[in-house]
């Protein structure tokens, strides 16, 4: 049987720290800023980390 293939959407959006815990990057940070308020543009600039309802999930993905 082959190798599990990591998801590749996955590995470019999140990266793991060393301590395990996964960093993601903030949404509604694309397009569309003019009608955004420079105070939530610069909320959204900054690394976050993935809930622990969702980090399960995302180390699947990361780690097929």
């Amino acid at each position: 049987m082959p190798k599990m293939k990591t998801k590749s959407g996955a590995k470019k959006r999140f990266t793991l720290t060393g301590t395990g815990k996964i960093k993601r990057k903030h949404a509604f940070k694309s397009h569309i800023l003019t009608k955004k308020s420079t105070k939530q543009k610069r909320n959204l600039t900054h690394v976050t980390l993935v809930s622990s309802a969702d980090m399960n999930r995302v180390k699947d993905m990361l780690t097929m």
